[in-house]
């Protein structure tokens, strides 16, 4: 099969979704990490719509790019225009690059309906602009949108509007399916019909309003198509675009085409999290190839397959794109699932023995009492820690008190009243024991605070430890007040993140366990230092 080059519109098309808007500076960066990534093209944005892209392609000068080529974005003359007079095309010519796409009506509808023009004077729209661009030496792709509907509709001129767009010297030509609801056979047919009308490249551009965009696109590169179109992640509006982060690895892996290196596939998910921070999203866990669940192990089955054949449950080895498998750890866990994860944290447990058994029914019983331990694996290192022989932990509670009051501020301030929350600790470290108040803006706060004050003396670098996150569950909604909860506690030390869990019918009780978990697997590492 032929090399198909890969397209990246995820700072045009991929900033259209909502809830993003890239900085200059974070376009930029995109870009550097797109061309260590090895896409051929990648669309910086419209520069003839807004001054955030004229002043993109401005810096994007400076870039000194490896793999990739910066194109821009815009459409074809208006109606009635002259192309050398139009601002949109006048503005591709000075963004300063040697990629230009354009994208035109290729549907009938559309061009009555919407663009409100002849037939004709729309051939005449994509004609002028193609060739106004090629004749100043840009390389033109032409965006031939809602082609799809419109093969659909009236195939004969959709098929036009790529032999005008082919005439006129398009480098390539991209039929697009702008509104996602196209079938893949749809795809296939559609394409193959377009490869007897042209021999112009063909490209794909595909939205995933169907859940489809990825298995449209592959179908069309099936079809015969050598360009692919999309965005890191699948963002785009409404339901996003075609994802990259899928369509790369199904190229590459599962069809034979190396669209790029084994050594820059090995970076996919470090891009995939990379555009997802900037873009001040949290990446998607269960996206494939690389969400950090993509190749998680929950059925103490499958663990047991996995340690004896990596590819027994994983359709690829994970770090072929960057990413690892994750073994989880649940009341669904078999022994296989205790000893792989334990390993996974660098502690062995043997595979014959009562040790990992009783951690496994240990495990069971908490989590049946509200413990959950996928996302808290330092919880659960913890118990692996504890079920050792000669264990001694850096500090053990002996008793906590919380008081909670309400009290009014000044006797001529009815109406002003406040909180008091008060927690007093008694714990043990070594032989000593301390005992220790203070105060907090809620009852949680007052036993971290209580908590550190007796610590801090025997362990000063705990002060590096801060929680980041705090969430409650209730478990059982029906029971009310009553219900049992969880809470799950996020913790960093400025370099290193992790999660504890705690479980009670008390709110409190459950934040002290997660709490007290969360300093002491910090201990743990630390080895003690004081």
């Amino acid at each position: 099969m032929s090399q198909v080059k890969l397209y990246d519109t995820t700072l045009r098309d991929g900033a259209q979704s909502e809830g993003i808007s890239f900085s200059v500076v974070d376009k930029l960066n995109i870009v550097r990490k797109l061309d260590e990534l090895g896409v051929h093209f990648i669309e910086g944005g419209w520069p003839g719509s807004n001054p955030k892209d004229i002043e993109f392609f401005k810096k994007a000068k400076s870039l000194n790019l490896s793999n990739s080529r910066l194109a821009a974005f815009g459409s074809t003359r208006r109606p009635k225009a002259k192309a050398d007079k139009d601002a949109n095309l006048l503005a591709l010519t000075n963004a300063g690059v040697k990629v230009a796409t354009i994208v035109g009506k290729s549907s009938e509808l559309q061009v009555t309906q919407v663009l409100e023009t002849t037939l004709e004077e729309n051939l005449s729209m994509i004609a002028d602009s193609i060739r106004f661009l090629k004749a100043r030496g840009l390389t033109v792709f032409f965006d031939a949108e809602h082609f799809f509907d419109g093969f659909k509709a009236n195939p004969a001129y959709s098929l036009r509007v790529v032999e005008v767009a082919a005439q006129a010297g398009a480098d390539a030509v991209v039929p697009c399916d702008t509104n996602g609801g196209t079938m893949p056979e749809e795809i296939t047919a559609a394409i193959t019909a377009v490869k007897k009308q042209t021999k112009v490249p063909l490209g794909i551009h595909a939205h995933n309003d169907g859940e489809l965009a990825v298995a449209n696109s592959l179908a069309a590169v099936n079809a015969g198509v050598t360009q692919v179109q999309g965005t890191i992640n699948g963002y785009g509006e409404r339901c996003g675009n075609a994802n990259l982060c899928s369509i790369i690895p199904a190229l590459k892996l599962k069809m034979g085409i190396d669209c790029i290196t084994d050594e820059q596939l090995a970076k996919l998910t470090e891009v995939s999290h990379y555009v997802s921070e900037v873009a001040n999203l949290t990446p998607d866990a269960f996206s494939p190839y690389v969400g950090s669940s993509a190749f998680s192990h929950k059925a103490g089955l499958h663990v047991s397959g996995l340690a004896k054949w990596e590819e027994s449950y994983q359709h690829i080895g994970p770090a072929l794109v960057g990413n690892k498998p994750k073994v989880l750890v649940s009341e669904l866990a078999g022994k296989g699932n205790i000893i792989y994860k334990a390993k996974e944290l660098g502690l062995d447990l043997p595979p014959t023995g009562k040790e990992a058994q009783n951690l496994l029914e240990q495990v069971k019983l908490l989590e049946s009492r509200g413990f959950q331990y996928e996302n808290a694996e330092a919880s659960f290192e913890l118990l692996v820690h504890r079920a050792k022989p000669g264990y001694q932990p850096p500090f053990e509670l002996v008793d906590f008190m919380v008081v909670v009051e309400r009290r009014r501020r000044l006797p001529s301030q009815k109406s002003l009243e406040e909180m008091l929350s008060e927690a007093t600790v008694k714990v043990r470290v070594g032989t000593e024991v301390m005992h220790t108040v203070a105060e907090g803006n809620g009852p949680v706060n007052a036993l971290d605070q209580a908590l550190r004050k007796a610590l801090l003396q025997f362990y000063p670098s705990i002060a590096a430890v801060r929680l980041v996150d705090y969430k409650v569950r209730i478990l059982e909604e029906s029971i009310g007040t009553s219900a049992q909860v969880r809470v799950l506690i996020e913790s960093t030390d400025g370099v290193e993140e992790w999660r504890t869990v705690g479980s009670s019918t008390n709110i409190i009780e459950a934040s002290w366990l997660a709490l007290a978990d969360s300093l002491e697997y910090w201990l743990l590492k630390q080895k003690g230092e004081k």
